[in-house]
């Protein structure tokens, strides 16, 4: 298949294009069952709190760093996963498939 011409898209329709590409293409981990899970400001158990989510919750892994070593029901690690902006949890209580990272590491 060939391509001999390319229109150009309105700014607004090519940012929802990328932000639904971007979303269709990210996958949720199940965290793990009978779990409430403490989310954090950072990688790590002395960071505060910032919410709790509730127990079935799927998350998705923007990156992955390194922090305190936790032990959960999927192991030992230090391995933390961030779900969102400023937001982190223990990939001890996510079901990634993995011991070891499944995301590009956090800058």
């Amino acid at each position: 298949m060939s391509v001999d011409r390319v229109e150009e898209a309105e700014s607004g329709e090519a940012t929802a294009a990328v932000t639904t590409a971007a979303a269709a293409s990210l996958t949720y981990y199940p965290i793990a069952p009978g779990v409430r899970l403490n989310v954090r400001s950072g990688p790590g158990t002395g960071y505060p709190v910032v919410r709790v989510l509730a127990e079935g919750t799927k998350v998705p892994i923007f990156c992955q760093t390194p922090g305190t070593s936790v032990s959960g029901p999927y192991g030992t690690t230090n391995i933390w996963d961030n779900i969102a902006d400023g937001q982190f949890v223990s990939d001890a209580y996510v079901r990634t498939g993995s011991d070891g990272y499944v995301a590009a590491r956090c800058a």
